[in-house]
């Protein structure tokens, strides 16, 4: 492969760079799975961020030449994302979830959670009207939790354990101006939790010990504490599950996100009727339990 030196003196337009960052990509076999699923959209994403372009306008500007400077950058970016398989959103320090800005950076998982959905929804039909209070367990970011705060205008307590993934999520409640809204806790799930919720909405750590050893390289730049739960990834879902009840009000509900630790959970609880959505924009491993479920099959 050419230096970059000599890339900067031959590739000089937006279209001339995405061509590159996708042929850079496939040829590295970079791994997308924390918020694009193709080399074209990676590549979109990273150009428009550096260029300060929003991505619906990257194909107006497709003939526009770059100074040397951004060439430089881009160019510099790419092979960072190549090399170092950092995923695109702590290249950027900025991550979208339900058409929202979130920044993160390696405190915290990357959003990719398909409860965004539900949100949209205002988790109908599994509660009678928009919920008052809203609990975002295992927030790390916040995004969910913030979500709601957004588009639900719920009262929403983000609780984490670590204090550094609570910081940022302190610094997204600050960029969205929720601070009447939305509240961060630093706690061990319950531990530090007052009062009953309308919702309880969780996406835990879930991942098992074989896979986690076996995801890409992009994963590991992740926080292991954000992503590990035990052998067979329900170490963190077991407590939410048993204890959720004393929190929620008579008509709340808990929505967790398992992912591919669904068929343990079930194998785990062979007699609990597990319900498992469906998303029309993908994503699974994510079920429901009224207050009466969970009294029923976990107390």
């Amino acid at each position: 492969m050419q230096n970059k030196a000599d890339m900067t003196q031959q590739l000089f337009s937006v279209k001339d760079m995405l061509r590159w960052a996708v042929s850079r990509f496939t040829e590295s076999q970079v791994y997308f799975g924390h918020g694009t699923d193709n080399a074209y959209d990676e590549a979109r994403g990273l150009i428009g961020h550096l260029l300060h372009l929003p991505i619906e306008l990257i194909d107006t500007f497709a003939d526009a030449r770059l100074t040397q400077a951004e060439r430089a950058l881009v160019l510099q970016l790419i092979e960072t994302r190549c090399h170092e398989r950092i995923p695109l959103a702590y290249l950027t320090n900025e991550a979208w979830f339900m058409g929202l800005p979130f920044t993160v950076d390696e405190r915290v998982i990357i959003p990719r959670s398909p409860i965004a959905e539900l949100i949209e929804q205002g988790f109908q039909p599994w509660l009678s009207s928009e919920p008052k209070r809203v609990l975002d367990l295992c927030a790390g970011s916040g995004c969910i939790g913030i979500a709601c705060a957004m588009h639900l205008g719920s009262q929403v307590d983000l609780v984490e354990l670590s204090p550094e993934a609570l910081a940022l999520a302190e610094h997204n409640i600050q960029r969205h101006q929720l601070t009447s809204l939305v509240k961060a806790i630093e706690s061990d799930l319950f531990a530090r939790v007052d009062g009953r919720y309308d919702l309880i909405v969780s996406n835990p750590p879930y991942v098992d010990a074989d896979d986690l050893a076996s995801m890409p390289a992009e994963y590991h730049h992740e926080p292991v504490m954000a992503l590990a739960a035990g052998a067979d990834g329900l170490d963190i879902a077991r407590k939410i599950m048993a204890q959720s009840a004393d929190y929620l009000t008579e008509q709340g509900v808990l929505v967790l996100e398992v992912g591919n630790s669904d068929l343990a959970l079930e194998k785990a609880f062979p007699s609990v009727p597990f319900l498992w959505l469906e998303f029309a924009r993908g994503g699974h491993g994510v079920c429901v339990f009224t207050r009466q479920e969970l009294l029923e099959h976990f107390s």
